[in-house]
């Protein structure tokens, strides 16, 4: 019996890639979809490449919760929390690829999102959805947060470093590039195409809401509290992020026990591909997969770690670790229905 995955926000990009990695899961199938632009449509009218692939009609959000094991919700933050408790008391698992629980703090919520948490509870029922770093606290959870595309890419850059102490807490910079896929389907001045052709600029510097996210993670890692820099970019692409994280590394240690550290602390992580050295995490290589690359490298003079990690920001920063996620719930492979190659060109 196959798992029924349903999906809420079928028609934005999040869940459009949601319904195509799903359309091949050995395990899995989609059971409903639902959208609230595009109720009574069928998908492949609204996403023609779908066509006799998932001819699915949108429906409510109630026909999804009652037809599906598993909810994902691909919706703008401020919309999943009373759809999460109605499929908790269904008895449903709930992935959320909003920023609804990203946040354990309710005042950081409120802080940078405007919101509140509806029920304080529900939120304690949720986890954080790395695996890489937390897949131990998601197994036979029923409400998972999926993280950010950011907040996935900076932290899988750096992690090892700051997971056993060999760099400062104090001055890390996340300098982030981003495909324009990251700023939703509805359409907007900034990636209106004859503003964004040709053109690389930096925005919401310092003060993005994935900055919380990123430090929260880091936090965990740490020990103690983390402050970073961090300033995201958009590229005119479709897809991929690049992160360039650089931290201050402590005196004392050596750039071979930083490169020790990361083959050991990935060497069982399936979807983190080290790099050799003298190689750079390239968007071109991950592309269409579920796949992080991660590349570290020596600023000798400044003393520096500069680690640069590369992830599809559709797939790994939103709805493949949404399904690798499904998979450690349902207690399956977390690489079920996700080894994908990506091209080569």
């Amino acid at each position: 019996m196959k798992i029924k995955a349903g999906i809420v926000g079928a028609t934005g990009y999040a869940g459009a890639e949601l319904v195509r990695l799903l359309s091949t899961h050995p395990n899995a199938e989609v059971s409903a979809i639902s959208s609230v632009s595009f109720e009574g449509e069928k998908l492949s009218d609204v996403y023609p490449s779908y066509k006799c692939l998932n001819d699915m009609v949108c429906e409510n959000q109630d026909a999804v919760v009652e037809k599906s094991d598993v909810v994902f919700a691909a919706l703008p933050h401020g919309l999943s929390q009373e759809l999460a408790e109605k499929c908790i008391i269904a008895g449903k698992a709930f992935i959320d690829l909003g920023a609804d629980f990203r946040l354990e703090s309710e005042d950081e919520y409120t802080e940078w999102y405007g919101g509140t948490f509806l029920d304080k509870k529900l939120h304690e029922q949720s986890v954080y959805g790395l695996p890489e770093f937390f897949r131990n606290e998601i197994k036979g959870k029923k409400l998972v947060a999926n993280p950010g595309c950011y907040t996935t890419c900076s932290p899988l850059a750096i992690a090892p470093a700051i997971a056993n102490g060999l760099v400062e807490t104090k001055g890390i910079i996340c300098d982030c590039k981003s495909g324009v896929t990251g700023a939703g389907r509805k359409p907007s001045q900034g990636n209106h195409y004859p503003e964004l052709n040709e053109g690389f600029h930096a925005y919401k510097v310092a003060s993005h809401r994935h900055t919380p996210e990123i430090e929260q993670t880091l936090s965990k890692l740490s020990g103690k509290k983390v402050i970073i820099t961090f300033v995201p970019h958009l590229l005119p692409v479709n897809r991929g992020i690049l992160a360039t994280v650089y931290a201050d590394i402590k005196d004392g240690v050596t750039f071979e026990q930083i490169r020790k550290a990361y083959e050991e602390y990935y060497k069982d992580e399936f979807f983190v591909r080290l790099l050799d050295d003298g190689k750079c995490a390239d968007i071109h290589n991950i592309k269409y997969s579920n796949f992080c690359d991660v590349s570290i490298h020596h600023d000798k003079r400044a003393n520096k770690l500069v680690a640069c990690a590369a992830i599809d920001n559709m797939v790994k920063g939103a709805a493949g670790q949404a399904i690798q996620n499904m998979n450690i719930i349902f207690g399956l492979d977390e690489t079920t229905g996700l080894v994908i190659v990506p091209p080569a060109f």
